[in-house]
């Protein structure tokens, strides 16, 4: 028989500012009131776009915040703890004053006996903490207290690749429910067994972990794109548009993967043996022309402990190259050698003259809250250059994800992963031929993590990134640089995965790949098996519409973009309705030739990358 819930909120309703985040005060006044029902042992995945409300709603679960409408019932004597994204520290002197506080603080040895677990020392000052250790001392204070339902807002933020490890088997063990927002996909795989979905204030939910999730988001913008057939234009194209900027991502990135396999394979007859930091050149004249990076030697030292030792990398024009390891090992100490901002105490970094480079690192500035969109990314005008192309500032909001309508909204009012995404936005029209992400996927939902691996597929230059998330690394880099706390720094053709498999490796079999015969040539090591190349061949037509169609489309949108700007005036229907409905069938019939164009894009895209 099926338990009853330990907590379920019915006809929940909240208004935020002018428009109804959940349901509305009257039918038709928003998206229906949601129920949501916890059950024991539930381990539940929230997904929904940046500003869809799914902090929010684990704040109503909590009961930190009022709602306009609805029923919230909890069993009697049930414990739920709240796992901040951002804690507030600053009324605590240390991390274990902050672990205390509270009328429901747990007792001090279950507080360290997590802390030693998670490696941090709860006397740390709370002022000078790293976000590392914040993180840390928020998940000790949490566990500490014995939930029964435990709500955990991006848990993995901040955390490296042990303590995130350590956190998977604690929650594996857990016996109580969890409700997790994260963008750590890996994260959500491995613990998820059942899926909330906050999309346009409606929630649902599916018997199936995160795993499954995206079969059934597609399965159900699928089901709406049919329905809207049956609807007006208007609605019809507004349908597409949501589901275009999911399933027409996902069907491009599937190209996108196989174009990496094959850089992968390409560098991986670079490498030499599997434990050597040194690269084997076929043509080492040709491989220096493309060098914009090159390390000899380099090596780096604090208060008597080596932190990198000699390292040799050349890295070239077009590589996306992964940093990984655990806290301290020496991961940004490497990216500033490389980068020109930290000199090395031995050996020499050569950069090329040519190279420019965009930081955008995981200690974000703050965006003016008073701003407008439309002045973070134009100071207040209508185009932008986005790496040399002029575009419509509104056709370049839909690119990452906005609705074109948001230009004038002020940045107080965007959630923390909206500002997130435009700061991106802003960061990757700047020209330049190198980006350096510094753990750029922290607040980012899942589709803006989408978006942002096609830009950097897409980017044409090089590109390092230091991270934790293991499946953004996986679809991104075709080297990972492990660092394993030594002082050591493996080269490993491929992504996280690849770097995983390689520690994994037997000692006893590091020692023969470390030591081979002295007839036997030194070989790289296995690259990943790139998927079958497609064996269709486009016409001459069809080469042309595959190179042409982007430009167009983009001349499309922004022509609807210039159109929807006129019509927003509010008086022109009145002072000159022809002129009005001459516009108005102007964007319709653009609209109508754009999502065309995209479907042969894509039809022909699928063709070429397989």
């Amino acid at each position: 028989m099926a338990q009853p819930p330990i907590l379920s909120w019915e006809g929940l309703s909240l208004q935020q500012g002018a428009r109804w985040l959940f349901g509305g005060p009257q039918p038709g006044q928003g998206a229906e009131p949601i129920d949501l029902h916890i059950l024991p042992g539930d381990r539940l995945a929230l997904i929904g776009r940046n500003g869809a409300g799914k902090t929010t709603l684990l704040k109503l679960i909590d009961d930190r915040i009022e709602a306009d409408r609805g029923t919230r019932r909890v069993k009697p004597n049930t414990r739920i703890v709240f796992l901040e994204q951002e804690p507030e520290f600053t009324a605590y002197d240390t991390l274990m004053d902050f672990a205390l506080a509270g009328d429901d603080a747990p007792e001090v040895y279950e507080v360290e006996s997590i802390a030693g677990q998670l490696g941090i020392d709860m006397a740390t000052d709370a002022a000078s903490a790293s976000g590392g250790e914040r993180r840390r001392a928020a998940i000790a204070r949490a566990l500490a207290q014995d939930p029964d339902i435990l709500l955990l807002d991006e848990p993995t933020n901040h955390l490296d690749l042990t303590a995130i490890d350590w956190l998977e088997d604690w929650l594996k063990r857990y016996k109580g429910a969890f409700i997790t927002i994260s963008h750590d996909r890996t994260f959500l795989k491995r613990l998820t067994r059942a899926t909330l979905w906050l999309d346009r204030g409606t929630l649902r939910r599916k018997e199936v972990g995160f795993g499954g999730y995206e079969a059934w988001e597609e399965s159900v913008y699928a089901e709406e794109a049919r329905a809207a057939e049956k609807l007006d234009a208007r609605l019809k194209l507004e349908a597409h548009w949501l589901e275009r900027g999911v399933t027409a991502r996902r069907k491009r990135n599937q190209g996108r993967l196989e174009k990496l396999y094959q850089m992968r394979a390409a560098r991986a007859a670079m490498i030499s043996d599997s434990g050597s930091a040194k690269l084997k050149l076929a043509n080492d004249d040709e491989f220096k022309s493309k060098s914009v990076i090159v390390a000899e030697g380099i090596s780096k030292t604090y208060d008597g402990r080596t932190v990198i030792k000699p390292f040799t990398l050349r890295i070239q024009n077009g590589d996306r190259i992964g940093i990984v390891g655990a806290n301290g090992a020496g991961k940004t100490t490497l990216l500033k050698m490389l980068t020109g901002e930290l000199e090395p105490d031995t050996g020499t970094v050569q950069r090329a003259s040519t190279l420019s480079g965009v930081m955008i690192d995981q200690q974000r500035k703050l965006l003016e809250p008073g701003a407008s969109v439309r002045d973070i990314l134009v100071q207040g005008g209508d185009w932008i250059d986005v790496r040399g192309v002029r575009k419509h500032v509104q056709a370049y909001l839909k690119d990452f994800l906005f609705d074109p309508k948001i230009v004038d909204t002020k940045v107080g009012i965007l959630s923390g992963g909206e500002r997130s995404r435009l700061l991106l936005a802003r960061e990757f029209a700047r020209t330049a031929n190198l980006l350096v992400l510094d753990e750029p996927t922290n607040d980012l939902d899942l589709e803006t993590l989408d978006l942002l691996q096609e830009v950097i597929s897409d980017f044409d230059g090089t590109v390092l990134i230091v991270s934790h998330d293991r499946d953004f690394l996986d679809k991104t880099v075709t080297l990972t640089l492990g660092l394993d706390g030594s002082g050591r720094v493996d080269i490993v053709a491929g992504g996280f995965a690849d770097w995983e498999a390689k520690r994994q490796q037997p000692i006893s079999s590091k020692r023969k790949a470390n030591t081979p015969a002295a007839s036997a040539p030194v070989t790289a090591p296995a690259a990943p098996t790139p998927p079958a190349p497609s064996s269709d061949k486009l016409s001459y037509k069809d080469q042309r519409d595959y190179e042409l169609l982007p430009t167009r489309i983009e001349e499309l949108e922004a022509a609807i973009a210039k159109g929807e700007a006129i019509l927003a005036d509010p008086d022109l229907f009145t002072a000159d309705p022809q002129r009005f409905a001459t516009i108005s069938k102007g964007i319709e019939n653009a609209r109508g030739e754009k999502d065309a164009a995209e479907e042969r894009w894509l039809d022909l895209a699928e063709r070429v990358e397989g």
